[in-house]
């Protein structure tokens, strides 16, 4: 019988399919796990994101958007895009998460240091090409349309052309870049200074506290950053109607007709989804992995 992959040593050749196999699937799980809870929260913040385009006013809060969308398109409202999210959370959530050590252990090896810049560095390496990869199944999420995820696929491709899947990939290549490397960096470093400073030892108590600070420091990073990708996903492709050309274009539109502060716009609901679902992920994927016989992130 094989020993049990360890999460902090490179596999030997003839493991290297297994621990694929539980290095991904482990990630990929705990991210849909998360997703599944916290979907509604990341409905209403795109809601809030694209509130007053272009417009300075008094913008509605999370608690007002919840009750709207309730009351005016009912309750199954709150899981619209949720298909392919959950088919997003599967694939990106395991890339995104599964490529952060094998990153970090080619940092390791080409440099000889796994300090907190490499390990940022991995991050963003993770969380890009993951987008890369995943985007066609953001601008899908973000539909308001009750139609087929297949029937969504053709009339975006019919309307706006096959480029338009990966709308604002380039502003949501950063985001997870950043996201990526603010959660795993700071999850990383996090429980390493919980271990040496406090009597914690590996376990629930630690991962939730490693997780909470991960999902702060992530949500202060990427939600700038969250939102003019929101803001180019959701605008048309035809030249007649994009408002914003690219995603500097994107901030500077907002920061001169919206103010400073619409970058922040549904930043709340960010925390407020990105938080729980930060702890969600790392406490599900450490004990995914210690069920697959794997060591602690």
């Amino acid at each position: 019988m094989a020993p049990p992959m360890s999460g902090h040593a490179q596999p030997p050749l003839q493991g290297t399919a297994r621990y694929a196999l539980y290095q991904f699937g482990t990630s990929g799980a705990a991210v849909a796990v998360a997703t599944a809870v916290t979907h509604p929260l990341d409905v209403i913040k795109i809601r809030l994101q694209m509130q007053l385009a272009g417009q300075r006013g008094n913008l509605v809060g999370m608690g007002a958007i919840f009750t709207q969308m309730v009351q005016k398109e009912g309750p199954r409202s709150l899981y619209l895009g949720f298909p392919p999210a959950l088919m997003r959370s599967l694939i990106y959530g395991g890339l995104r998460l599964g490529l952060y050590e094998p990153c970090k252990h080619a940092c390791s090896y080409a440099f000889g240091s796994t300090n907190f810049a490499f390990k940022f560095a991995s991050g963003v390496v993770a969380g890009a090409l993951a987008t890369a990869l995943t985007n066609p199944m953001e601008v899908l999420k973000m539909s308001t349309s009750r139609i087929s995820t297949i029937g969504m696929v053709r009339k975006i491709v019919a309307e706006e052309g096959l480029k338009a899947l990966w709308k604002g990939v380039g502003p949501a290549m950063v985001r997870a870049g950043c996201l990526t490397a603010s959660q795993m960096a700071t999850y990383d470093e996090a429980k390493q200074a919980l271990l040496k400073l406090t009597p914690l030892e590996e376990g629930f108590q630690l991962h939730l506290m490693s997780s909470c600070i991960a999902g702060t420091a992530g949500t202060l990073v990427t939600a700038p950053i969250d939102m003019i990708k929101t803001r180019l996903m959701l605008q048309k492709e035809s030249k007649g109607v994009r408002v914003y050309r690219n995603g500097l274009h994107c901030a500077y539109q907002v920061v001169l007709t919206e103010g400073v502060k619409s970058l922040y716009k549904g930043g709340f609901a960010t925390f407020a989804r990105l938080g729980p679902q930060t702890a969600i992920t790392f406490i599900a994927c450490e004990k995914l992995r210690e069920l697959v016989g794997m060591t602690a992130i």
